[in-house]
């Protein structure tokens, strides 16, 4: 037996520094083979590959839960070490809302008295209707998209489309079950606007770029960053008011705005049916106002 052992262990010897002498010979020899192989018969490789990590997944999930269980530990601690500051800064921040709530209800209760002593005429409150964005045109639009809505649906020609975070465009042509979007950022586009704080007007006028320009400001008026810009409602095509942007660059005769609504990322808008009595037609009067090709 001890005569076996010692034959094993003198013919093992040399192959195993032969293989440590050629192992990295031989590693580039396997890939080579492998990648040959791959090439040869790609379903082999693709079952060979699905199959250890079929057989991995089990060990690399039960590896992984220390790891996890440890960073949600650390995620805690750290959540418990902030815990203090985060609720100071909610306090104060809820102080704050509690004091300018105070004010917003003390304002409409003025404006309503306000309202009621010189017999005002509130504007009509808009009726929308909710319609999936299915795509962006191009032809004579640079800057549009088409929605699954139409006359059918009491879309038409005009109306003001928003998103949650502000004006999107507006209708510019309406077919009987789609219509389409011109946005504020295409080159056709003139919206009447005002300077929220100032209440100064102007026109934004599209460019075909991400931030359109504040045009026709009055004589020696100015925009400063960070103004904040809505529809005047001139004409009585938008309703006044409607969020648009922020002023991001101030120039001598205008400004740069940068819009609330990203319109890449849009998914569903809101058509706005804003009608002043007597001064624009119905939507029913107003009917299907062309065909969208």
């Amino acid at each position: 037996m001890r005569q076996q052992g010692g034959s094993v262990r003198r013919f093992a010897m040399p192959v195993k520094g032969w293989v440590q002498r050629f192992a990295f010979v031989l590693l580039i020899g396997a890939a080579i083979g492998l990648m040959i192989l791959g090439k040869a018969d790609s379903r082999l490789i693709e079952n060979l590959r699905v199959t250890i990590t079929d057989i991995t997944a089990p060990v690399l999930d039960v590896l992984s839960r220390p790891v996890a269980s440890i960073a949600e530990l650390v995620d805690q601690a750290r959540g418990l070490v902030n815990m203090h500051g985060d609720n100071a800064r909610l306090r104060e921040e809820n102080a704050r809302l509690r004091h300018w709530y105070a004010v917003a209800r003390a304002l409409e209760e003025e404006n309503a008295a306000f309202r009621d002593l010189l017999s005002f005429v509130a504007d009509p409150q808009p009726s929308f209707i909710t319609a999936r964005v299915i795509g962006n045109s191009g032809g004579a639009f640079v800057r549009t998209l088409l929605l699954h809505a139409g006359a059918r649906d009491g879309v038409r020609k005009g109306q003001a489309v928003v998103s949650g975070d502000g004006l999107v465009g507006r209708v510019v042509e309406a077919g009987d079950r789609s219509s389409r979007i011109l946005l504020l950022t295409d080159l056709n586009a003139r919206i009447p606007v005002v300077i929220e704080s100032t209440r100064v007007p102007g026109i934004l006028a599209g460019d075909n770029t991400d931030r359109p320009r504040l045009t026709f400001l009055p004589v020696n008026a100015r925009a400063s960053p960070g103004d904040r810009i809505v529809t005047s409602g001139q004409g009585g095509m938008l309703p006044p008011g409607l969020p648009i942007g922020l002023v991001a660059v101030a120039e001598k005769n205008g400004a740069l705005v940068q819009l609330f609504v990203d319109w890449h990322t849009l998914e569903y808008v809101r058509v706005l049916d804003y009608t002043l009595p007597g001064v624009l037609p119905s939507t029913r009067a107003a009917g299907r106002t062309g065909p969208i090709r």
